[in-house]
């Protein structure tokens, strides 16, 4: 089916530090973008907030740049928003209300990655409800569920005003559209809501200390739960379209998660000229690499996975079951071991002198010096990491662990930073291939990686995951895959596609493929067992220490 060549679409992208605008043409290829900076404020330890208001005037101005970009004369046949799985307080009238007790109340955003409600989460999983079977055995303090525990508890008057609480994707088609409708996808994933079933689990919320959510009919955190993709109630309010320099009425899909949107970019494309059908998408992971990672994988029956999120219905493709690994932290503990390194100051004036990234010039540095050592395996043979510094969120679902480094020498040059930052690459590598392992074990058949998202944008992170995973890497022609997908989003919504599988096929496609190099499997194995090892030794550290 042709389109005509001024119909286009809009993605919108709220990721942990900013907010990103892509246009679109109806067959994927996009005409322009801009991305906008959002604040993050951090008041305690282990406190993360933002504000919705600044996150609005982001996506505002973004989407405005990348339609002026774009160029004149286009036609918006829809869009889509995706964004972190952050918790929005609102009052009834909308208003912002503060997350912590006397807190400012523009900072209404506690952020995916906050890691305050450790108490609440240990107290829910001590209970062995049913719903913890639908999020891998145990909720993690990162959900939803645990966060309203600790708002009730710890900032009363802020619970009490509260009226609309939503996950920050939901917020954006709610400012969108003004309906407060919900997504599947956000509530299934982060909320306990049984998707397959079509509804809250009122016990739930009672026995947990939420009882008022399910007297109340659970207006507060939503009545009316939609299909993503879903046209979200008349469309771009008035209000909307004139912060974002559009007309009212443009439909608005129903909302997902970042990571299940960069799923939606990458999952579905034709490999070897054609289509996956339920076998192959068995076969496949969809690795979004940003802040953190996601690893997405889809089934046509549930499939419980110790340790994976999950199994979730219809949470990221119709009539297909998610299941959803992750590590909490993968750009950040790249950024954290390369930025307070004693070499970084100068690694980062030369860099810049060279008018590379700092990434640019380590990746460089590495290659270096595995030519002179005669390989790379030969750099990080005594110098191990374990990389869950901010806990581990698949398989183990311990937000306790912290990392460990291994084999530090004496010294701290530029050198020891490349082969640090090697050695952190690798051991991500090997949380991701305990994660497919698990799967694998667990009914899957993954051999092959689809992978978007900022990470997967370094050459060095995919081949030592294609090396230590042993699948293939396939990147998506479209680099910004994770904006693309709320594309798709918008455009299903709008009618351009009759489904979302339809809008995938149209308009996504595969692009670079990278094997995984059969020479280093053994030295990966090794390393990969001190990998399992380092964990079982931390909690040998902490029985001596408890003894």
């Amino acid at each position: 089916m042709s389109h005509p060549a001024n119909h286009i679409v809009i993605g919108v992208d709220v990721g942990t530090g900013s907010a990103r605008a892509g246009v679109f043409g109806l067959d994927g290829t996009m005409r322009g973008s801009a991305v906008r900076a959002i604040r993050a404020w951090r008041p305690r330890p282990d406190f993360i907030q933002q504000s919705s208001t600044d996150i609005w005037a982001a996506v505002s101005d973004a989407v405005r740049c990348a339609m002026a970009e774009a160029g004149s004369g286009l036609v918006v046949r829809g869009i889509g928003f995706d964004a972190t799985c952050s918790l929005v307080v609102l009052d009834e009238a909308g208003a912002p209300l503060p997350v912590e007790p006397d807190g400012d109340p523009a900072q209404d955003v506690i952020l995916w990655a906050d890691h305050r409600a450790q108490a609440e989460a240990d107290e829910i999983n001590a209970g062995g409800y049913e719903v913890l079977r639908y999020v891998g055995g145990r909720i993690s303090l990162e959900m939803e569920t645990p966060k309203l525990l600790w708002l009730k508890r710890h900032a009363p008057q802020s619970w009490a005003a509260a009226r609309h609480v939503f996950d920050l994707p939901d917020f954006l088609t709610y400012r969108a559209t003004g309906a407060a409708s919900r997504s599947l996808c956000s509530t299934v994933c982060k909320w306990t809501y049984l998707g397959h079933e079509e509804r809250w689990d009122e016990a739930y919320f009672r026995a947990i200390g939420l009882g008022e959510l399910a007297d109340e009919g659970f207006t507060r955190i939503g009545t009316t739960i939609l299909p993503i993709a879903t046209p979200v109630g008349g469309g771009l309010s008035a209000e909307a379209a004139a912060a974002f320099g559009l007309a009212p009425g443009i439909p608005v899909g129903t909302s997902a998660i970042d990571a299940h949107a960069g799923g939606i970019g990458v999952i579905g494309a034709a490999l070897d000229g054609m289509a996956p059908d339920a076998a192959a998408l068995g076969r496949r992971v969809a690795l979004i690499g940003g802040t953190s990672s996601c690893h997405m994988a889809v089934a046509p029956e549930p499939r419980f996975v110790p340790g994976v999120w999950g199994p979730y219905h219809a949470a990221m493709i119709p009539g297909m079951w998610l299941n959803e690994g992750g590590q909490s932290a993968t750009g950040s503990l790249i950024d954290h071991m390369v930025t307070t390194h004693a070499a970084y100051p100068a690694l980062a004036a030369a860099a810049k002198a060279e008018g590379v990234s700092i990434y640019e010039r380590l990746n460089a540095l590495v290659g270096r010096m595995a030519a002179e050592a005669g390989s790379a395996a030969a750099l990080t043979e005594g110098l191990h990491v374990f990389p869950d510094f901010h806990g581990n969120r698949s398989p183990r679902a311990d937000a306790t662990l912290r990392g460990m480094i291994s084999g530090l020498p004496l010294s701290a040059d530029e050198a020891d930073c490349a082969r640090l930052y090697l050695a952190t690459l690798q051991a991500l590598a090997y949380g991701t291939r305990h994660i497919i392992e698990t799967m694998n074990a667990n009914g899957y058949a993954i051999d092959t990686i689809m992978a978007t998202g900022g990470g997967t944008k370094n050459p060095l992170f995919l081949r030592e995951h294609a090396d230590a995973t042993g699948c293939r890497i396939v990147l998506p022609a479209e680099p910004e895959a994770v904006l693309l997908g709320s594309a798709i989003l918008g455009a299903v919504a709008g009618g351009v596609y009759p489904d979302l599988p339809a809008g995938m096929a149209a308009m996504s496609r595969a692009g670079a493929m990278i094997a995984p190099e059969a020479a280093n499997a053994g030295f990966h194995a090794r390393k990969y067992a001190v990998f399992r090892r380092m964990h079982d030794d931390q909690m040998a550290y902490r029985a001596l220490m408890r003894s």
